[in-house]
């Protein structure tokens, strides 16, 4: 599996495309694209990869994460898959973008599908398990593709540190009990991709982050 990450929006948060070498199905998670010049950036990409978009999956859907939904459907057909337990924050999104003073006129297309922990997708070869890490929103999942040694993360787990826990439906001990129990468990070469900021494994945030070193 190929992956390739765009940092998007005012917020910095990164957006990924993952694909399956051999057959080109690919997934788009996080789609935080916030104007023109990046959803250019994106079709672009995916036209000169020749990639045929399958799923428009969510780590969560507080808002940076979720700008691009209504360009993916418009343009891909595609609406977003996420974790039931979202939906309520998915339909507060509106309301809290006015309380950040962020204009955002485009409507978000309803939700595909809602899944649950556990539920799997396939693009091509590879399996895509929703491993649900609720803390930063009640929802949140993280995104774990066993084959391809990768896990998605969204802002439960980043590199040295855990995702905020304010927001509403935040939970602290939920968020550092997520990890613990759900996700410094795989294996430790898994690649850890994150919902803003760099990279990681799950090796070294087992030695070096500040929460469970």
């Amino acid at each position: 599996m190929k992956y390739q990450l765009f940092t998007f929006n005012p917020v910095q948060e990164n957006t990924y495309l993952l694909w399956d070498e051999q057959t080109l199905e690919a997934i788009i998670v996080d789609a935080g694209a916030w104007n023109n010049t990046e959803e250019q950036e994106l079709v672009n990409f995916i036209a000169s990869h020749s990639l045929k978009l399958k799923y428009a999956l969510q780590t969560h859907t507080h808002f940076d994460h979720i700008f691009g939904l209504p360009f993916i459907h418009r343009t891909y057909g595609l609406s977003p898959i996420f974790h039931a337990d979202d939906i309520v924050i998915y339909r507060q999104m509106p309301e809290m973008m006015k309380d950040f003073g962020l204009a955002f006129q485009a409507e978000f297309p309803h939700a595909e599908k809602l899944v649950n922990d556990g539920t799997e997708l396939t693009i091509g070869t590879y399996t895509i398990r929703f491993i649900h890490t609720p803390g930063h929103t009640p929802g949140s999942a993280s995104l774990y593709i066993p084959d391809a040694a990768l896990l998605l993360s969204g802002d439960t787990l980043f590199r040295g540190s855990i995702g905020r826990t304010d927001l509403p439906g935040g939970s602290p001990q939920a968020e550092l009990d997520s990890i613990r129990n759900k996700l410094l468990c795989l294996p430790e070469e898994t690649t850890v991709l994150p919902g803003h900021g760099a990279s990681t494994t799950i090796g070294w945030e087992k030695k070096h982050n500040y929460f469970f070193a």
